[in-house]
């Protein structure tokens, strides 16, 4: 029996990625779902899934030491390949006592910047030896896939020592010319806060963090880059001023001083990305680039980060990209609606005026 739900969760994981799918969600008294550029699409064809198709997937899926966390805890991240040639990220959750399950496709080969459709800038903080680098936006928008794109470049090009921190891996990295080790939570070490608080100590040149998500993982971020390594990680912001603030405010107010010094003198630039669907079917990414020059280093230490996005906008002879340009970019090539632009952009006034003014979009 147990082979049986082996097989069909097999089945679906295998349609899904014959259809281009970045997520399979499996839930009781529904049929299997597939997310397909952005949209949700049901498996018609499949049957209703019953309260022991769940538990069936379960017992696959876990093994016995998750299977007992997910009964104390009542959901769990976990990652796992299908039979060598699809890797997934998952999440098995209750919900109205039940069990349901979300799985994300992650890509066995890592692509490359070029490949991703991302700013050419981007291969130079993979040539910096320290610093503190993000990239942003929201939920399934490609984060980890750019995160890995940028460490696989470090990988095939420096005789560095990588070493990440995921809950869960996501992405395999080959070991090129970097000593490359990946530790996951709940399977090579006991908690999150416990492995970045031993990271200096395994020698490591460059430090994956795979989301920042508390003041402890952000302040042994910042130490560790103030300290001479190159760290990258990934946060639920929608551009970078945001992202500089959720920082600096996510510490009580009597160490808020101490974090935007840390920040100004660490931060060489945020990643802010969007998939937005393309016309032609897939989605391409819509971005905001900003690298900390002096000017954005003394907006923070300064506490005006409200001028930064005027920085990024006036900055694009010198490589950076505001998202409202992306977006104009990506319409005037027809590679997206201008309804989609409008509908992803943080300032839509402003994009009217790019797009009806006619000049030249320079800077991407």
């Amino acid at each position: 029996m147990t082979q049986d739900y082996k097989q069909k969760i097999g089945q679906y994981l295998e349609l899904a990625q014959t259809q281009g799918s970045s997520d399979l969600h499996l839930g009781v008294g529904k049929k299997p779902t597939l997310r397909i550029d952005g949209s949700l699409l049901q498996l018609a064809k499949e049957p209703v899934m019953l309260k022991e198709d769940l538990d069936g997937f379960i017992k696959v899926l876990l093994n016995e030491e998750q299977q007992k966390i997910f009964v104390s805890q009542k959901e769990i991240d976990f990652g796992f390949t299908h039979e060598e040639k699809i890797r997934c990220r998952a999440n098995a959750y209750m919900q109205k006592g039940m069990i349901a399950i979300s799985i994300r496709l992650i890509a066995m080969d890592i692509r490359g910047i070029e490949e991703l459709n991302l700013p050419p800038i981007l291969h130079e903080f993979t040539k910096l030896s320290q610093g503190f680098f993000l990239v942003v936006g929201p939920a399934g928008h490609g984060k980890s896939t750019t995160l890995a794109a940028i460490v696989d470049e470090i990988n095939h090009n420096r005789f560095d020592h990588i070493l990440t921190v995921e809950d869960p891996i996501e992405y395999l990295f080959s070991p090129d010319r970097a000593l490359i080790d990946q530790r996951e939570v709940g399977v090579d070490t006991i908690s999150f806060n416990k492995a970045l608080r031993s990271v200096l100590r395994q020698d490591p040149d460059v430090i994956m963090i795979g989301e920042m998500r508390d003041p402890d993982s952000i302040s042994i971020a910042l130490t560790a880059a103030e300290t001479g390594h190159l760290v990258f990680s990934t946060l639920h912001t929608n551009n970078a001023a945001q992202t500089i603030d959720r920082i600096i405010d996510s510490f009580p107010a009597e160490q808020q001083g101490q974090i935007r010094s840390q920040l100004a003198s660490t931060l060489v630039g945020i990643l802010s990305q969007r998939l937005i669907p393309r016309i032609e079917g897939g989605r391409v990414p819509a971005v905001e680039v900003m690298f900390a020059n002096a000017a954005v280093r003394n907006l923070i230490r300064e506490d005006k980060t409200y001028q930064i996005d005027l920085v990024i906008e006036t900055s694009s002879e010198d490589g950076m990209v505001s998202l409202n340009r992306s977006l104009a970019s990506l319409v005037k090539r027809r590679e997206i609606t201008q309804e989609n632009a409008y509908l992803y952009s943080l300032n839509p006034t402003e994009l009217k005026n790019l797009l009806g003014g006619g000049g030249q979009i320079t800077g991407l």
